[in-house]
């Protein structure tokens, strides 16, 4: 149905109200399913029409569409049950039991047992729960304000709760203009025509030479404008001439509706009690960042919802516990568990030795923290060592090129402050911009090295804001400044793009996005207007009031789904709220500041839950949902009004500025652990640097650098993978203590090897016997939970409990798993097509959000819910069949499937269609990986290429064989997976482990086995790309550097198997690595079992990477033998 079908649509239902033709309305509301009448719903659950209640929802949404669907369905079917027995009707309470509310018994089968004990009692008030139930009357009420609450957050029922603002009787009006024109073009007009029929065009039947009047006053049609004021025809076209368009995520911008909060709404599980909004709950829903999806024109309309159950989007963000369903010693409430996720107890105090004014950490080295002050210096700090590593006075590079406002403004007042300093994404630069015209940005080669790289006299006055963005896939900085402009700068050269200019006032902050393929960047200034602009000369596209006004920032979540300001006007009111980006307005504000702030208040938000602004000598915490203050922490005291803050990528530690010049670096539980992770290592350093014995040369500098291998590998990953050998060797150098020649350099370095169980931390998961070979094996995002694909179609899946030996609830080898099956006891079991499927290719992805995991074993696709285990639907049967699948990274509904023909299909599976077949390989798909930095897909087959997609056209860029020295290549697998920078990617083969750019398609670094070593049968990065886990044939498991791919540990088959099981040819068929702690692997063997792997608390890493003047610099390494006997690694 096109957009003015639809709109059609709207004018028969405003005719049909204005005619009274009621019944038909609702109807047509229903199958339609465009607009939900609130008034309506509410006045047949006040008279308990219960029937045609859920047969007009059924227009808009079904019980298991998501939670909040669930749970109004529930509701009602609950309170009609409860009227039931209130009437002492108990065959209909049975009735209603069985046929309505049985079918939530399969997502809470206590609560189903609870609500059925309720037939043994004479009066339902002696359950607890129910015991403050009233009258019927008052109930409905009660949980009709429930059933608002959940329709305005359930995403179904976005846009479809306002009916559009038109003027009466439109379709009247059109009709009327339509016969206006037919009467006006007649050939013959007659003064008075007689309109009898809307079945066939207007004509006048007889000549009389005189243009005639419109029929204005024809009795059908009521009145219309004069003729000659009736607009050219034109207008009435379906093509309307018009502005240039304005991008979808600006649109609703445009409009200036009124501002309208929506309430935080109840998506926790159901209950007895009466209807109730939790004070907090655990990751409502995000709004989904595809439009065309979530906000349906055209001819998708009908299709979206025909095909709601196949479509996935509408649960792009639900958690996986829907409902949530316990552990032994693990309540519902656990699951909330806010303060956990909080970094909240300090675990350094830095001294910075002048003001901080901004921070930011790196992208990928979570503990690495740029600051900048108020006297102009910039800082590098290793918070986990608390080393400085770097500090920069400011100074201007070239005086000479300044301009001279600068010049003279400098020698007037030399006193300069940094007003921001940011990481560019992938953390290779950073740049500073100052209160005086000037922004510098630097280049990091890793440890302390930072380089200057440009200069740019950005503005006249100050520079108040910097940011890194990538339009047109190129790396820009954009600056604004006291001259009320914004400007855009190429990153590499330092050449300007854009100069931005119609803010009235000094703009104060910028924040670049982009939504789809959309870039755009809103602004805000000091005289409170936000603006925006995309990347033209073209103006800008919004202007708004931002509340607050003055000084205003505005971030998005990590996930870029959800927009919120924080403000503070001069008077000091403070203001944080969430934008409605659709409608440009203000969707909550948070509550929670004090009358009067004391300075401007700054804000950050993390883990796409938590807001945070220091306001009050305090940091104060919200939960996204609610606009409620969740928390307050003082950080043990000692912190200014309003305290300066940032947090972390993952949200693990957050950066505090404090009085004194001071830093404090506030910790959850696995931030303390990922800081105790850099003492270790400094201990480390110390104790080597203690025994070095005086013959030995740098064994103080070679430990230093050992005890800091990963934040040293960490930040060479890039440098190395460029092949930068002499960059890469002067980054970890460290002036000797001791100055002789080395004689052996064997006691300098030796290869870490773990024999023995004693020597790591590692857990065999508890088993399924029917299951014999772990096919696939993947950690869910949130951490908590491992899936597994057998080769029988099988999954499995175990979930950690939280409990006082985990409070986190993540993964651990601490503490068993429990082998998770809903209390439908199904199992997700694949289509399976041929007889022998046991050696069938499996494949599976799992969703972002950990809703829904889509799985295929040689049969057809099958997509499972992940907390019922249900199967929603299959597709795609054999011949071919699927052997590899990828989610897209921005859109939930669009996958890439790998088959065993060789090709690659782009499937959208809401409407069922493959919208692209992408033919490049020869034998079978092996692997697929997204970039959604440089917006490709990236392929590897069988045959041993790789090839190189555009996402935008899904047309082929590149192709490459792999290098594969004097190994065979018939039908190896070939994976692919993307570094954390999204620009390079690991390849694994049998034969090799490669590290390759992507838009060269070249290999820049290379590890491969000995000569008759075991092949190498998987590997994956860490969660933070500073490490590859990699098993081998032979049962071994090693660990690499990945930024030079040297290996700095080994895992010999005895430390995991039992003598009986090591020599009986069992080896790790998979590895899958933790998507929070970098530290942690698990193994699926091809006997069916899976092992988690950390090492031991006291090392808190595996192994030390080998100095890098032991290891290769060209680009290739080898290896020994793997297996036990072999030594450490060496050189080719």
């Amino acid at each position: 149905m096109s957009s003015l079908s639809r709109e059609l649509v709207f004018l028969i239902l405003q005719f049909l109200d204005e005619e009274k033709f009621k019944e038909t309305v609702h109807k047509l509301e229903q199958e339609s399913g465009f607009f939900f009448n609130m008034k309506y719903f509410e006045d047949e659950v006040h008279n308990g029409n219960w029937d045609e209640v859920e047969k007009y929802l059924s227009g808009f949404t079904k019980v298991d569409d998501n939670r909040y669907s669930m749970k109004i369905f529930f509701e009602i079917r609950k309170q009609k049950y409860l009227e039931a027995l209130d009437k002492r009707d108990r065959s209909k309470g049975v009735e209603i039991l069985v046929k309505d509310l049985k079918v939530f018994a399969s997502f809470n089968e206590e609560l189903f047992k609870e609500i059925t004990q309720l037939l043994t009692l004479e009066n339902f008030r002696e359950n607890e729960q129910l015991s403050k139930y009233g009258d019927t009357k008052s109930a409905r009420a009660i949980m009709l304000v429930e059933l608002k609450k959940l329709i305005e957050a359930n995403p179904l029922f976005r846009d479809k709760l306002q009916f559009p603002n038109l003027k009466n009787s439109r379709l009247r009006t059109l009709i009327n203009q339509s016969l206006n024109w037919q009467h006006q073009l007649c050939k013959n007009p007659r003064p008075n025509p007689d309109i009898k029929t809307l079945f066939v065009d207007h004509s006048c039947g007889q000549p009389n030479g005189a243009r005639a009047p419109s029929p204005a006053n024809n009795p059908l049609l009521g009145s219309v404008p004069k003729p000659g004021s009736l607009p050219p025809l034109g207008a009435y076209g379906p093509f309307q001439p018009g502005p240039a368009p304005v991008a979808a995520p600006l649109a609703g911008w445009m409009s200036n509706p009124p501002n309208v909060a929506h309430p935080a709404v109840s998506g926790g599980p159901m209950g007895l009690g009466p209807s109730s909004i939790p004070a907090s709950l655990k990751h409502p829903r995000t709004p989904p960042t595809n439009p065309s999806i979530d906000y349906p024109s055209g001819e998708s309309d009908l299709a979206a919802k025909r095909t709601r159950s196949l479509g996935i989007s509408d649960e792009v963000n639900l958690p996986v516990n829907v409902l949530p369903i316990s552990f032994p010693g693990q309540s519902h409430n656990q699951a909330l568990s806010v303060p956990d996720d909080l970094p909240k107890t300090v675990a350094r105090t830095l001294n910075q030795g002048s003001s901080p004014m901004s921070m930011d950490f790196h992208p990928s080295q979570q503990t690495l923290l740029l600051v900048g002050t108020n006297v102009g210096d910039i800082a590098l700090w290793e918070v986990g060592s608390r080393e400085r590593l770097v500090l920069r006075n400011f100074k201007v590079w070239e005086l000479g090129a300044c301009s001279m406002p600068l010049q003279t403004a400098l020698v007037k007042d030399p006193g300069v402050s940094v007003n921001r300093v940011i990481w560019s994404p992938d953390g290779s630069l950073f740049g500073v911009a100052y209160s005086r015209h000037i922004v510098q940005i630097y280049s990091y080669h890793g440890n302390d090295d930072i380089r200057q790289h440009l200069e740019i006299d950005a503005h006249v006055g100050g520079v108040n804001d910097l940011a890194f963005s990538h339009p047109n896939k190129q790396l820009c900085v954009i600056t604004c400044g006291d001259d009320k402009t914004i400007k855009v700068w190429d990153a590499t050269s330092g050449a300007k793009q854009y100069t931005f200019e119609g803010h009235e006032a000094p703009v104060y902050s910028v924040c670049p996005h982009h939504k789809e393929n959309i870039q755009f960047i809103f602004s805000t200034a000091l005289d409170g207007k936000i603006k925006a602009w995309l990347y033209d000369n073209l103006g800008s596209r919004v202007d708004y009031e931002a509340p607050g006004r003055w000084c205003t920032t505005m971030a998005y979540s990590a996930d870029g789904t959800r927009l919120f300001s924080c403000g503070t006007s001069k008077d000091g009111e403070s203001h944080i709220v969430e934008w409605n980006e659709s409608e440009g307005a203000v969707k909550r504000t948070y509550l929670g500041f004090r009358k009067r702030s004391l300075g401007v208040v700054q804000f950050d938000t993390t883990k796409n839950r938590f807001l945070a602004a220091g306001d009050d000598f305090s940091i104060k915490f919200w939960d996204m949902d609610h606009v409620q203050l969740l928390t307050t922490i003082d950080a043990d005291g000692g912190l200014p009004a309003s305290p300066r803050i940032r947090f972390n990528k993952d949200g693990s530690l957050l950066a505090v500025s404090a009085n004194d010049n001071g830093i404090k670096i506030l910790a959850n539980n696995d931030g303390i652990r990922l800081v105790r992770t850099f003492e270790n290592l400094a201990y480390d350093a110390s104790r080597a640097s203690e025994t070095a014995k005086p013959t030995v040369n740098s064994i103080s500098g070679s430990a230093n650098n050992s005890g800091f291998a990963d934040r040293v590998a960490s930040a060479v990953g890039i440098s190395g993978m460029n092949g930068d050998a002499r960059d890469a060797r002067s980054m970890v150098d460290v002036k000797p203590r001791i100055n002789e020649e080395p004689n052996d350099k064997s006691k300098i370095w030796k290869l870490t090897e773990i024999s023995e169980s004693s020597q790591c931390r590692s857990l065999k998961l508890p088993e399924n016997l029917r299951v014999n070979k772990i096919s696939r094996l993947i950690y869910t995002n949130a951490g908590n939970a491992i899936l597994a694909l057998a080769s029988n179609a099988i999954h499995l899946l175990w979930k950690w409990p939280r409990n006082e030996r985990n409070s986190s609830g993540k993964a651990t080898a601490s503490v068993s798993p429990q082998l998770w099956q809903p209390s439908s006891g199904i199992l997700m079991t694949n289509d399976v097509h041929e007889p022998n499927h046991e050696e069938a290719v499996s494949c599976f992805a799992l969703s972002k959000n950990d809703s829904y995991v889509m799985s295929a074993s040689a049969g057809k696709i099958s997509l499972f819910n992940m907390m019922t285990f249900k199967t929603m639907t299959t597709f795609m049967p054999p011949p071919p069949a699927a052997t590899f699948l990828a989610f897209h990274p921005q859109d939930n509904n669009i996958i890439a499937i790998g088959m065993d023909d060789s090709t690659i299909q782009i499937y959208n599976v809401r409407v069922d269609e493959v919208k692209s077949k992408l033919k490049g390989h020869s034998k079978r798909v092996t692997g697929l990986a997204f970039s959604h930095v440089l917006n490709v897909l990236v392929s590897s087959g069988a045959d041993s290429q790789l090839c190189v997609w555009s996402t935008d056209g899904w047309e082929k860029q590149r192709a490459r064989s792999l290098q594969l020295p004097g190994r065979s290549t018939s039908q190896s697998d070939t994976r692919v997976q993307f570094h954390q920078d999204q620009t390079h990617f690991l390849v694994v083969h049998e034969a090799q482990i490669s590290i390759y750019e992507t838009t060269k398609l070249e290999c820049s670094k290379q590890w491969v086995p000995r000569e008759n070593a075991a092949p190498i049968s998987h590997a994956t990065f860490s969660c933070d790309s500073q490490l590859i886990y990699a098993s081998f044939l032979d049962a071994t498991v090693c660990v690499f550097t990945a930024g030079h791919l040297h290996m700095r540990c080994r895992i010999i088959p005895s430390a995991y198997l039992s003598p009986s099981i090591s020599n009986a040819n069992i080896h790790p068929v998979v590895v899958a690595a933790h998507p929070q702690d970098p530290n942690q692997f698990a193994l699926g063997l091809s006997d069916g079992s899976v092992h988690v792997f950390e090492p031991l608390e006291s090392e808190g890493k595996w192994g030390v990477p080998p100095p890098l003047e032991n290891g290769s610099a060209n680009g290739m390494t080898t290896a020994p033998s793997v297996g036990a006997s072999g030594s450490e690694q060496a050189p080719r």
